[in-house]
């Protein structure tokens, strides 16, 4: 059976906020509901190597839904942090945050790194993917232009690879773009028929 029959049968959950993470699912032409609970932390202990902070923290979501789940059930869940000289460059509260985080993006290499998380009643399968973007040098007046426009404040590294920002300040991308937009769905789609297949 074609693999996208197959998922027919299940219950997808995606369990994510992110309006980008829905969309880029919805191109898989997955079938899907998304359910969202709030006030889930996102701490991760110091020193923890950078590809476990996501895979960690998509798990840990992940572990807030088990009342959903069954044989025939699959949440997906998912985080994703951009990293920078050994430091994680969260989401900015503020515009002068963001700001101060652009900066420090600008005329640099970063990584960006997204855990997964798929889950059932009898299975948990965790894995990350990875890409590294490089800014040009902005200049205080982008940055300034970026934030007020777009407010990035629900983005790792206070910019979205698919905005203006993106558009004007990203030299070169090595590794999945739509891993950067907070979804390596490439790499998912692959991981989700070996999670139904086993």
């Amino acid at each position: 059976m074609f693999f996208q029959e197959e998922l027919k049968e299940y219950r997808i959950i995606l369990a994510s906020q992110s309006p980008r993470r829905r969309m880029l699912l919805e191109g898989l032409d997955v079938r899907f509901e998304c359910i969202v609970r709030d006030d889930i932390e996102e701490d991760f202990p110091a020193g923890m190597d950078k590809f476990r902070i996501p895979q960690m923290l998509a798990q840990h979501k992940s572990d807030h839904y088990t009342d959903l789940l069954n044989a025939m059930t699959i949440v997906i869940t998912a985080d994703t942090i951009v990293w920078l000289n050994g430091e994680v460059i969260n989401k900015p509260s503020d515009e002068e945050e963001a700001f101060q985080m652009l900066r420090k993006l600008s005329g640099r290499t970063h990584e960006v790194i997204t855990g997964v998380c798929l889950r059932s009643a009898n299975r948990i399968h965790v894995f990350s993917d990875h890409s590294e973007v490089v800014f040009r040098n902005l200049s205080d007046n982008e940055i300034h232009y970026y934030v007020s426009h777009y407010q990035p404040f629900d983005k790792a590294g206070a910019y979205g690879i698919q905005e203006w920002i993106g558009y004007i300040g990203i030299e070169t991308i090595t590794g999945s773009f739509y891993n950067v937009m907070g979804l390596p769905v490439q790499r998912l789609y692959e991981e989700l028929r070996s999670f139904i297949a086993d």
